[in-house]
């Protein structure tokens, strides 16, 4: 059976130190399904705007907290997924995690470099559909500026960006492999943008999700192999220079017929009214 997998971190899972792979079942909850599988690594100075969100009280200092990715779209304003911000997975709201924090321009989590800015607000989309993923971002306000080069300017509705066939790349701290392999150090994978009818066939509805175009696009290969996973949710897609989606969804992670799926930037803007991209 095919599994549906919000790409955060929500079940309990024991990070361990000195292991590539996690096991199942102990104290410490990691992020929920999504890790960039068949990628590379590398520096973050090639996507200064890829971020990662950090709670080292909910989930352990081993990775530096990390549990979820997000992309900075403003100096002080940073998008993902509205599902990472879920009590399942943060154990509270997000204004009750104190030590909630987006570490910037780190390419190893658990190096000492970049910036660990604080949250000082968040808001989650008010239309996001839990049941469908449909609606998944949310906008987190830093307490202090990222540097002006560290913001990617975003895709508007029909930004030749989204057409079905177009290169892009996904960026991650997650799953490497779809077997809990969490990588220490920023990767990415290339995929392709895929039709809206191929994702429909794809995620028709029921316990797999449901597929809609409006507010989501799906990406990967038709033959599987490369693809967001676990502990990727929120993280950026990116083509022709510009954000088109953010890490949600998906039917395991780079299996051959089911693509992932992102949240469509287009969608975002207009919900927001943010005219700019």
């Amino acid at each position: 059976m095919r599994r549906r997998l919000a790409r955060a971190l929500a079940r309990p899972l024991a990070l361990a130190a000195a292991v590539s792979v996690i096991p199942l079942a102990t104290t410490v909850p990691a992020a929920a399904d999504s890790v960039v599988v068949g990628g590379f690594p590398v520096e973050v100075s090639q996507s200064p705007w890829t971020v990662a969100l950090s709670s080292r009280d909910r989930f352990g200092g081993t990775r530096a907290g990390q549990f979820c990715g997000g992309v900075a779209v403003g100096r002080t304003t940073v998008l993902t997924a509205a599902h990472c911000m879920d009590k399942e997975v943060l154990g509270a709201s997000p204004e009750r995690v104190p030590d909630l924090r987006v570490i910037a321009g780190r390419t190893e989590l658990l190096s000492d470099r970049g910036q660990e800015i604080a949250v000082r607000e968040t808001f989650v989309n008010p239309g996001y559909d839990g049941a469908t993923n449909s609606g998944d971002f949310a906008v987190l306000s830093l307490a202090e500026p990222l540097p002006a080069g560290a913001v990617i300017g975003m895709a508007a509705a029909g930004d030749a960006a989204y057409r079905a066939g177009t290169a892009a790349t996904v960026y991650g701290w997650g799953d490497t492999t779809g077997s809990g392999s969490y990588a220490g150090s920023l990767h990415a994978a290339r995929v392709r943008v895929q039709p809206d009818a191929l994702c429909e066939r794809a995620y028709p509805g029921g316990s797999e999700g449901t597929y809609r175009a409006r507010t989501m696009l799906c990406a990967g290969e038709v033959a599987g192999g490369r693809d967001a996973c676990q502990g990727d949710s929120g993280g950026p897609l990116v083509a022709q220079g510009r954000l088109i989606g953010l890490v949600s969804w998906g039917a395991g992670c780079g299996w051959a017929g089911s693509p992932g799926v992102y949240t469509r930037i287009s969608d975002v803007l207009r919900t927001l009214g943010w005219s700019q991209a």
